[in-house]
Order: structure tokens, then sequence, then C-alpha cells
């Protein structure tokens, strides 16, 4: 009787063979088949953020604050937390709001505001703004000044906005 031992191991090495190759050229195909990058992140910009309709008005008595206004879409997909703003041309600047305290509506600065996809945001006299602290005493009706808004993790949008003077449209 012949030895079938030999017959058993050849048919599994074979198969083995067989069974790595596959692997192999699989592999190989995975390999072919790469995922498109995911939008690359622009400075300055956050992916899904839109601001219209941007314009500083300058205080009536040179040197106090001036208010900035904007409109503001977000439709990202992350969830964001706007925890500051900046204005370039100002010595300081915040967010602000009215609230009520001691049955008196005064104006406050205004807590972190959280974005999801889908929220609309006005920045507007009467309501939540930008106060630009010691705006430069260079700014004129026309120029143009640079916002930035910070958002929790770092991410930043930087629009620019008009300058208007006190008596022209909010």
């Amino acid at each position: 009787m012949k030895n079938n031992k030999g017959s058993v191991r050849g048919m599994r090495a074979g198969l083995l063979a067989a069974g790595m190759a596959a692997a192999i050229m699989g592999l190989a195909a995975c390999g072919g088949e790469t995922e498109a990058p995911a939008a690359e992140a622009v400075a300055g910009q956050v992916p899904g953020m839109t601001i219209s309709n941007a314009r500083m008005v300058l205080a009536p008595v040179a040197g106090n604050p001036a208010a900035v206004y904007f409109d503001l879409a977000y439709e990202g997909d992350k969830g964001l937390t706007i925890r500051k703003a900046e204005v370039a041309e100002a010595k300081s600047a915040m967010m602000h709001d009215y609230g009520e305290y001691d049955f008196k509506v005064q104006m406050m600065e205004a807590l972190p505001i959280a974005l999801k996809k889908g929220t609309k945001v006005a920045f507007e006299p009467g309501g939540l703004h930008v106060m630009a602290m010691e705006p430069s005493a260079e700014l004129a009706p026309g120029d143009k000044v640079t916002v930035t808004l910070t958002m929790s993790g770092g991410a930043t949008q930087v629009f620019e906005a008009e300058v208007r003077a006190a008596g022209e449209e909010r």
C-alpha cells in the first residue's frame, strides 16, 4: 500500500499557497481603491460656515466702542461653539447680548454660542453683537475691518466687515 502522507502534504501546501496568493491579490486590489481625501480645512474658514451682511458701525462719539453686526449660517456636520470674537482694528472685542437683571433689560457679555447643522444666528442691533472696544481712530466709513470668530477647539472664521458711520443703516 502506498503512503498517502506525501500527497496530503502536497495538497495542503498547494491550498496554502493558493490562499496566500488570493489574499495578496485581494490586498493589491484594495490598494487601488483609495478614499478621496476629506476636504482640507482652509485657514480662517470653518467648513460649512458662511458670514454675510457684515458691518461695523462706529459710535457717534470718537473713541467709544463700535458695534459689529452680521448674519451667520452654519451647515457643517460637526457641532461647534463660538467662544470669542476679535476685531483686528480695535484694542479688544467681546460678544454682547441683552438680558434681564433686576427687572431691567441691559447689555451683558454673551455666553458661548452653540452651532449645529442648520443654525442661523443674526448679530443685530438690539440683540447679539460684537463690541469693538477702542477702535482705531484711523477708521472711516467705507473702510474694512477684519473680524475673527474663534470656536471651541481653536478653529477660526475670519471675515471682513464694512465700516459705517454712526448714522448709517445698521
